[in-house]
């Protein structure tokens, strides 16, 4: 379904949870969002960024494998370029969301998610998943995971969802 809903960024006020959001343009329509706290913008990811996501994407791995290493596979020296592929996978679903946020023209984190039908493992009915939410370390702790988060979540709306899914590793 395509989304002509305008995208978000955060702010401080407390609204609705601790967290107010205004909406400031459409992620497709190419209008990025900024967090006011600094310049990283949103942007849906692109081919060329695959490298970069790859690279994100085995550090995220080398992370739950480190935290939990019976439950999430070992990387090796191949995991960015199969975390690179699996992404490629995903950019022309219609049923995924992967964006970037980018600073300075480098990126600094991304996020994948998807609407995903009844999971009878997990026990719930359709929602919107986030599967993976990563930032560069450099960059943590000043806004862009919250950023990602949202806009993901604002994404996944027009499908109508009632739940939205983040599991981290345990």
């Amino acid at each position: 379904m395509p989304d002509d809903r305008p995208c978000c960024t955060w702010h401080d006020e407390e609204q609705s949870g601790g967290i107010a959001v205004s909406a400031i343009g459409d992620l497709e329509q190419g209008m990025a969002t900024q967090l006011a706290k600094h310049s990283a913008k949103l942007r849906p990811a692109v081919h060329a960024d695959l490298t970069v996501l790859g690279n994100f994407g085995a550090l995220l791995l080398e992370l739950h494998h480190e935290l939990d290493a019976k439950r999430f596979i070992e990387p090796t020296t191949n995991t960015p370029a199969r975390y690179a592929g699996f992404l490629n996978s995903q950019l022309s679903r219609a049923d995924t969301v992967l964006l970037v946020a980018e600073d300075n023209d480098a990126i600094v984190g991304y996020v994948y998610a998807a609407h995903e039908g009844y999971d009878y493992m997990a026990l719930r009915g359709p929602a919107g998943v986030v599967h993976d939410l990563f930032v560069d370390p450099a960059r943590r702790r000043q806004g862009v995971g919250r950023l990602l988060l949202e806009a993901a979540i604002e994404k996944l709306r027009p499908w109508g969802l009632t739940a939205s899914c983040f599991q981290p590793p345990t």
